[in-house]
């Protein structure tokens, strides 16, 4: 055994690497906070988009059959438009021949537009009672509307019985809509309709007050004295004559623009209007009837309100008002953030429809190409060719692994095929090279080498080992690592196909018995090895995992060695030797007991590492998607899987939680809950398949319903960190975890 140390001297200064490490560290909380943030832009989007909806605080009670004590007879058998001029309730009626032309539950972009054509060609105004949550889908229509001289009145923003609710939720739903009126047509206004309203004589003990505090508050309150029942659909001859005023009375008349289908509405208005002209009506707005009332009790020396109050403008009908200020620029906030909605849940939810059917599809070829690979190698007569009994170099890079070196060393020890041992120290400050020594004078193991050097990440102490190693087959593993005795014996014998580069060996969790522990034991298991199996067969493994793999050493040194390039070199390599034309197969028999980080910090920093690492790689090796041969197959393969797989589905799959707890929330809990456990029992059969294929026990699976709620959350998380990270330009080192050294030779590992 011999040992190399490097030269003592004054302590050094900082390296460049490790100076870009502080600067990277630093940057790491914001990106954590801006991930955080990301997934709670898109749950508020989603509950922007279901409160639009109605699904996010919809309420679909209609209050029928209340008392009316507590209303004023007056009002009972009063004119359809309600007022609170000086405090004092009165109501309004429409003059004599007239129609005070009413549309409600807009605006829609399937008929609303076509009642407005139809309007302009008759010159006719009408008064629209908009829902503030349409008018924020659909601000383009209202503007339109508005520009055309028609008058619009609040219907609330989710079409909802105010008397149900708080004052707190009445006051909410017409600020909301008199927002999205400022953010759609620039205007604000003081009507208001309320939804499921009929007569006045519907007036209840419950509603009464709403009335009177929206009146307090400036608002006139209109309801309908003829109604067309054109949401019933009865026909357009009916339609006609119920919206028809008896006796040439005036009247306010109720129509439909939106709530349901409407053609019926549309076929009958142009007979309507012309009905009504050539019977000597003319049409008006709420406000002209208010006008015309005011300018006849002025004219009789009256008390009526001056009708041109904020109407002074003549480009405004009398109940409108310009938005100005806060009101303006809150009103085109909440316009944008709809119309970012609008966007982004269909979108998302095309996206997840997608990525649901590749994940099915994924699984389903899996279970295929999982099943023929098992046979495949299985076989008794499968051979790779003669035996490869030749001596390997291990390669064992090492940083502060004084917890597990002596495992690893202990391990090795019992391999039943000839190995020469490298242990390179990658500048340790825990004694891991003294310990080494120890550790392998105790074994009596002569065939152990252990190279010291500064510190320079993982990358440089896998090369350093390659060029030290004096066998043409080198075998890398991790210090925290365990390999059974036949480890070695079985992760080599592909070498006898002389087209194999490299060999992926078949990494497992040693320190299982912890949730964490478990969870990552079904991703080993299921996410990594079952791919892997998949990989195998279409010629285009991704990674082979830093815990074991097998080289040949010319082909690593013909590629240019591990590379510092990115955060991946295990990736990076193993697409390397693709492009170079090399074989990389999976060896499932050759097994490695790693220890797995043990608390969700250094998961996090680990897969951080791996995920931002990946792109890196995937990035660097671009080129490949429009090679030839070797190179080009796996970039026509393999790096849509990868980028598919490992990149867009889990950055998609949290998602697939959130829209199932909202579905479940608001929507359809029952439906939403036996979509999620089908998926779920997808995902078990596969589980269950892979962990048959693994020889593991199936306890651990009862964990995996928890691991799908808590688990893809956070590589979610993860995967958002490290796009940042690319994004902003950051840099991050080879990150040491905190080991226990729990891990200990496999006999012990149940």
């Amino acid at each position: 055994m011999t040992t190399t140390r490097p030269s003592r001297g004054r302590r050094r200064a900082p390296s460049r690497i490790e100076r870009a490490a502080g600067k990277a560290a630093a940057l790491q909380k914001p990106r954590v906070i801006l991930a955080g943030l990301l997934l709670l832009a898109l749950t508020s989007v989603m509950l922007l988009d279901g409160y639009l909806r109605a699904e996010v605080g919809g309420d679909q009670r209609v209050r029928t059959g209340a008392g009316t004590s507590k209303v004023p007879d007056d009002i009972l058998d009063g004119g359809p438009i309600l007022t609170f001029r000086g405090g004092r309730a009165t109501t309004v009626s429409v003059p004599d021949k007239t129609i005070a032309l009413t549309f409600d539950d807009g605006p829609t972009p399937t008929w609303t537009p076509e009642v407005l054509e139809i309007l302009e060609k008759y010159d006719v105004p009408a008064t629209f009672f908009l829902v503030g949550s349409m008018v924020s889908r659909y601000p383009d229509i209202v503007k339109d509307m508005v520009a055309q001289g028609n008058e619009v009145g609040i219907h609330t923003f989710t079409h909802i019985d105010l008397s149900y609710q708080s004052d707190a939720r009445v006051d909410r739903e017409m600020e909301q809509t008199q927002l999205a009126l400022a953010g759609a047509a620039g205007i604000t206004t003081t009507l208001f309709r309320a939804p499921y309203s009929s007569k006045t004589d519907a007036i209840d003990n419950y509603s009464w007050p709403v009335y009177e505090r929206l009146g307090e508050n400036g608002y006139t309150s209109v309801f309908v004295d003829t109604d067309s029942d054109d949401w019933k659909r009865p026909g357009v001859s009916n339609i006609i004559k119920w919206a028809t005023p008896e006796d040439g009375k005036g009247a306010s008349v109720l129509f439909h623009d939106a709530g349901g289908e409407r053609s019926q509405t549309i076929a009958a208005l142009p007979t309507y209007i012309e009905k009504m002209k050539a019977a000597g009506y003319t049409f008006t707005t709420i406000s002209g009837v208010t006008q015309a009332q005011d300018a006849a009790a002025r004219e009789t020396g009256g008390a009526g309100a001056d009708g041109a109050d904020g109407g002074a403008d003549g480009r405004l009908q009398a109940a409108h008002r310009e938005a100005t200020g806060l009101t303006l620029y809150e009103g085109k906030a909440l316009v944008a953030a709809v119309t970012v909605a609008e966007w982004t849940v269909p979108t998302l939810s095309v996206g997840l429809a997608v990525v649901g059917v590749a994940v099915m599809g994924r699984f389903g070829m899996m279970l295929i190409l999982a099943r023929r690979h098992h046979r495949k190698r299985n076989r008794g007569r499968f051979r790779w060719g003669p035996d490869v009994t030749r001596p390997v170099s291990v390669i064992v890079p090492a940083y502060n692994e004084k917890e597990c070196i002596a495992n690893t060393l202990e391990s090795l020890a019992r391999s039943t095929h000839p190995i020469e041992i490298i242990i390179v120290d990658d500048g340790s400050t825990d004694g891991t090279s003294e310990i080494s020594r120890e550790a392998a004078e105790a074994l009596g193991m002569t065939n152990v080498r252990v190279i010291r050097q500064e510190n320079a990440g993982k990358p440089a102490a896998l090369n350093n080992g390659v060029r030290n190693a004096s066998c043409d087959i080198v075998v890398m593993m991790d210090g925290d690592t365990v390999f059974e005795p036949d480890t070695v014996r079985q992760l080599v014998q592909p070498f006898a196909d002389p087209k194999v580069g490299a060999v992926a060996g078949n990494a497992k969790v040693g320190n299982r018995d912890t949730i964490i522990g478990a969870w990552q034991h079904i991703e080993y298991v299921m996410g990594f090895n079952l791919d892997r199996r998949m990989y195998d067969l279409l010629r285009c493994m991704p990674t082979i995992p830093g815990a074991i793999g097998a080289f040949r050493r010319d082909a690593v040194l013909e590629v240019g060695g591990m590379s510092e390039d990115t955060l991946a070199e295990d990736t990076d390599i193993t697409i390397a030797m693709h492009r170079a034309g090399w074989n990389v197969v999976y060896q499932e028999h050759a097994r490695a007991w790693t220890e797995a980080p043990g608390s969700l910090r250094q998961l996090w920093s680990q897969r951080y590492r791996w995920s931002y690492g990946t792109m890196q790689a995937l990035w660097k090796h671009r080129k490949s998607l429009t090679d030839k041969g070797p190179s080009g197959r796996f970039g026509r393969v393999g790096m849509p899987l990868v980028v598919l797989f490992q990149i867009v589905t889990p950055v998609f799959a949290p998602l697939i939680d959130v829209f199932t707890a909202y579905s479940m929330i608001f929507i359809d809990f029952k439906a939403a809950l036996l979509a999620w456990l089908a998926v779920l029992c997808v995902q078990l059969v596969c589980a269950a398949y892979a962990f048959r294929l693994d020889g593991e026990k199936y306890r651990y699976l009862l964990m995996m319903p928890l691991q799908q709620l808590a688990y893809r959350q956070m590589m979610y998380l993860v995967l958002i960190h490290s796009c940042v990270t690319a994004l902003t330009g950051g840099r991050l080192r080879w990150q040491k975890l905190k080991r226990t050294g729990e891990v200990g030779t496999p006999a012990g590992v149940s």
